[in-house]
């Protein structure tokens, strides 16, 4: 199970397809799972929290939001979303590649407001709060794309589409010309490094292939690490092993140990080890809890 995989599990029903991209579904925190770690895609996304709190990261940088807040996130961009202990958050996902809103032939609004987000030469994401100005407009977009996708009328892509064109129009109103975003080396690197463990956590990955990876000595790779993201390479990636093993866990009745061999773990007593750590539950236990938070979920 990849990113892709674990942040898409819940859409029940698929809303995009080559000839109109764009994804929407909802997901909750923590009974859908605890995290989405740290990642990147290509297309843009607008996460809108519908109830409680949570954490999201853009570019590393944690932002506590609440119900009513928008989180806009760029193509390319890293991003995240923890769990606020004691809290639930039930948001909404919408997923979609800029390149729907352009047209064949290069116009004004695909060279001066499309293109550079593609290219990854604009910056203007961040979290949108009701203070923010213009705010009643912005939720409005993502309550039209809400009825739209509920009912699918006739046209309803065009409906969709439309929503998305003003979304577009009320940011740059209120935050004029984008600014450009500076050359980062260190977040390119930065991103082959997440992107490879992603593709390749269930084998073995050695500090040393990252360092090759980066073009970096390995002393040099762990400081350059943990500069970037607070914690060791080992630690991390053990982390992001052990929330594929939560997801697993939740969503499939594979034994504990089979689940704890696909996700990394060559041995159990390990993974137990640093599962209730991270957890403060044995495996098993976290599986029985949650499908007990779940049931009580599906009750109300």
């Amino acid at each position: 199970m990849n990113i892709p995989e674990y942040e898409h599990y819940h859409e029940t029903k698929a809303h995009a397809d080559v000839l109109f991209p764009c994804n929407i579904y909802p997901c909750c925190i923590p009974v859908d799972f605890l995290s989405v770690p740290i990642h990147w895609h290509d297309e843009m996304e607008l996460i809108a929290v519908k109830r409680g709190s949570g954490i999201i990261r853009v570019d590393m940088e944690p932002k506590e939001v609440h119900a009513g807040d928008l989180a806009v996130i760029l193509p390319g961009q890293l991003h995240g979303i923890e769990h606020l202990p004691g809290q639930r958050m039930e948001y909404e996902n919408i997923i979609f590649q800029v390149s729907m809103l352009m047209g064949e032939k290069a116009d004004i609004c695909s060279i001066d407001y499309f293109t550079p987000l593609l290219q990854e030469k604009s910056m203007w994401s961040g979290i949108l709060t009701p203070e923010s100005e213009g705010y009643g407009e912005f939720w409005a977009c993502i309550c039209q794309i809400d009825a739209i996708c509920s009912e699918k009328t006739t046209a309803w892509q065009l409906a969709v589409k439309s929503s998305l064109y003003r979304f577009f129009y009320l940011y740059f109103r209120y935050t004029g010309k984008i600014p450009e975003r500076k050359q980062d080396k260190s977040r390119e690197k930065l991103k082959l490094v997440l992107k490879y463990m992603e593709m390749n956590y269930q084998e073995k990955i050695t500090i040393a292939q990252m360092a090759s990876l980066c073009y970096y000595s390995e002393s040099h790779f762990m400081k350059f690490f943990r500069n970037c993201m607070g914690m060791g390479f080992t630690a991390y990636l053990n982390g992001y092993r052990l929330a594929m093993a939560a997801r697993l866990l939740l969503t499939t009745d594979r034994a504990v140990s089979e689940i704890a061999a696909d996700t990394g773990f060559d041995n159990i007593s390990y993974f137990n080890r640093l599962f209730r750590k991270k957890y403060g539950t044995t495996p098993v236990q976290y599986r029985k809890g949650l499908e007990h938070e779940n049931d009580h979920s599906n009750d109300a």
